[in-house]
């Protein structure tokens, strides 16, 4: 027999509220971010906004945003663009502004206890025993029956901002990439994830890739997209910043929009595809404000 729609909302009610601790019907759908805590990266083809993760990567987080405030990144060049993958910048490998960048340590994972809070998505994905969202983002979870060990990582969804490094764990300084193409949720919990694109990936896709085709002409290195500016929005001039409100992935509303989407309850679907909801592929809308 086919589940109700009905049905299929209370039994994900439900789980929703077990992990997350409480009802919150009375929530705002939507949440405003902070100037401190978005970014405006300026390309020569448009513009775009990034919210950072503070409360996930917090040493990845203060060391960005103070190369940020210091013009670090300004006129740099995402010099490996993928097709498909990722679009990384930042300065030359080696050079003296390269080496001028104290080292991070890994930022990719972290202990949760039992009061710990998030909507849920999926059971048993691919690459965790759990999916789901927390302040918006996109996570992991993995239980343990020690309830102060369970852990929760950010996962590579489309959009999201990471921290390069060399083969070691704790090398990573200011090089960055955007994840541009399929998930590779292969890199989860191996890299520091510290923010995600709220506004603009349009302009994130149209970045010059920089890898071409076998046999095809190479890309000039003059040809490589720069970074016309990167600022945190709290310090961009009053007239040109670009308030930004997002889904709000605490709310109930949310929790029922996961429900529908994962139900397929629409006509267009004369075959209904398995009860499967990819967190990867569940878009957080955003909006301008005035």
């Amino acid at each position: 027999m086919k589940a109700s729609l009905k049905s299929i909302l209370t039994l994900t009610t439900l789980f929703f509220i077990s992990a997350c601790g409480a009802d919150n019907s009375a929530d705002s759908a939507w949440r405003k971010l902070a100037l401190n805590n978005t970014v405006l990266l300026t390309l020569p083809h448009g513009k775009v906004v990034i919210e950072l993760a503070p409360q996930f990567s917090p040493k990845s987080v203060a060391q960005f945003s103070d190369l940020t405030k210091k013009g670090f990144y300004d006129s740099t060049k995402f010099y490996r663009v993928i097709d498909g993958f990722v679009a990384q910048a930042g300065p030359k490998d080696d050079s003296k502004k390269d080496k001028s960048v104290p080292l991070l340590a890994m930022e990719s994972e972290w202990n949760t206890d039992s009061k710990w809070s998030y909507t849920p998505v999926q059971q048993q994905d691919l690459f965790a025993q759990q999916t789901g969202f927390k302040d918006g983002f996109a996570i992991a979870y993995q239980a343990s029956n020690n309830e102060n060990s369970s852990k929760a990582w950010l996962t590579h969804c489309p959009g999201t901002i990471a921290m390069a490094r060399n083969n070691e764990a704790d090398t990573a300084s200011s090089h960055f990439y955007f994840v541009i193409g399929q998930a590779p949720r292969y890199l989860d919990r191996i890299m520091t994830i510290f923010g995600r694109v709220v506004y603009g990936m349009q302009h994130v896709q149209a970045i010059q890739r920089t890898e071409v085709v076998e046999g095809d002409y190479a890309v000039d290195h003059r040809d490589f997209t720069k970074i016309v500016s990167m600022e945190l929005m709290s310090d961009v001039v009053k007239a040109e910043q670009i308030h930004i409100e997002v889904e709000n992935t605490e709310s109930t509303m949310f929790a029922e929009r996961l429900v529908k989407r994962r139900a397929r309850e629409s006509d267009f679907f004369y075959k209904k595809p398995p009860p499967v909801l990819d967190v990867c592929q569940i878009p957080i809308r955003s909006r301008r404000v005035k």
